[in-house]
């Protein structure tokens, strides 16, 4: 599938979500053929015999669960993972009957029972939360499906050497329930020459040998690139699948999947020497044309952006002046011939110019958090990877 964006020619502003979305402040258009193809180029990559997941978790980062969800089981995939159950719930009629679907913190205390009859299979992180996954299996007289996270040296989630020395002196508690999988978490996947990717693999090989026979996963998007030693039988990507770059420091292997076009609201043309938004945060030192975009913190775009970040229309850099404020920013424009830009008028904050690792950059974080902070307020637009539209989701 092709999933370039193509940019509207200079003075021309037709866009596939336009016309939907005259309401909305800004448009967040969602590209689900570069998701499918960012998913085949790791499950490409993959050791032989292993298979590749998706993380869906916080609504697949922020871009939609289930739109991603039902494209990415279309192309193939038969095992999601998400952090909550009621995430879980709230996904699992959308995915076909056979595919697996993992909750990553497993279920909190009371939440068993919804857990197993929505179809979910919890990732059992202590011994407490297997001990009470047992008792619903007795109590519904059931081997009930379920996962084992073991910690492999992140100190965070999963279960410690200790912890399954106690369950393998009590082994009917493993034979109480149907164990699906071995995991753990790397913690430093994003940095191939720590010493701790390979500590974490030889500890991790050592507690996955106490269950030979059960599919282990351990990598997760950056862990697919430090070698086929790391896959084990289930490859598990997050940010990859949405275009983040997994390998940083070095050409973004993955496709872009999303493009944030923010909606002039009001021109201006100031002279020099006048101050632009909340505490004078930026002075004109020529007379200068401004745009007002309806985009502001309260929508993911934060508030130290301002000054810092670029907009574009078409290959010309946009800098964001002044400071963020809740609903709006401000955009010096005196590059673009006047009388192409106006309200109404589209200026691209994420795109072929601006990926969501640069914004991140920019912003003093990571990518995770630009696109796990996207706001409601958005129209989005998914396309199928050609341009066209596959669906619509309005704005709230």
């Amino acid at each position: 599938m092709s999933s370039a964006f193509s940019l509207t020619t200079p003075g021309q502003q037709a866009d596939i979500a336009v016309g939907a979305a005259d309401h909305a402040g800004a448009l967040l258009i969602i590209d689900l053929g570069a998701v499918v193809d960012n998913w085949l180029t790791l499950k490409g990559m993959a050791a032989d015999g292993a298979d590749c997941a998706a993380v869906l978790k916080a609504n697949a980062y922020g871009l939609g669960a289930v739109p991603v969800a039902q494209a990415l089981a279309a192309a193939g995939c038969r095992n999601f993972f998400v952090a909550h159950v009621d995430e879980g719930i709230a996904l699992r009629r959308h995915l076909p009957a056979g595919a697996n679907l993992f909750v990553l913190h497993g279920a909190p205390p009371g939440a068993e029972e919804a857990c197993a009859a929505n179809g979910l299979i919890p990732i059992l992180n202590s011994l407490p939360q297997l001990r009470a996954w047992v008792a619903l299996c007795g109590r519904w007289s059931r081997r009930l499906p379920a996962g084992l996270q073991v910690d492999s040296g992140m100190a965070r989630a999963g279960m410690d050497a200790a912890e399954l020395a106690e369950l393998a002196a009590v082994p009917e508690l493993l034979e109480a329930f149907d164990l699906r999988l071995i995991m753990s978490h790397l913690a430093c996947a994003d940095e191939p020459e720590s010493p701790m990717n390979r500590e974490q693999l030889q500890a991790f090989s050592v507690l996955r040998a106490r269950f030979p026979q059960v599919p282990a996963s351990f990598a997760n998007s950056s862990g697919v690139f430090l070698g086929k030693e790391w896959h084990f039988d289930l490859l598990r990507p997050g940010v990859a699948l949405y275009g983040g770059n997994p390998t940083p420091g070095k050409p973004n292997p993955m496709k872009p999947v999303v493009r944030l076009r923010a909606k002039i609201m009001q021109m201006r043309s100031v002279p020099a020497g006048a101050s632009v938004g909340y505490g004078r945060g930026h002075i004109t030192s020529t007379p200068s044309r401004i745009a007002t975009a309806g985009v502001g913190y309260a929508d993911g775009f934060f508030r130290c952006l301002g000054g810092k970040a670029r907009a574009y229309w078409a290959d010309t850099p946009l800098p964001i002046v002044g400071r963020v404020s809740m609903d709006m920013i401000t955009v010096d424009v005196t590059a673009v011939p006047e009388d192409l830009l106006y309200p109404g008028a589209l200026i691209d904050l994420i795109g072929t110019h601006r990926t969501v690792d640069d914004l991140a950059t920019e912003a003093g974080t990571i990518s995770y958090e630009i696109l796990t902070s996207l706001g409601n307020r958005y129209h989005r637009t998914y396309i199928n990877g050609t341009g066209r539209v596959a669906s619509v989701s309005s704005s709230l």
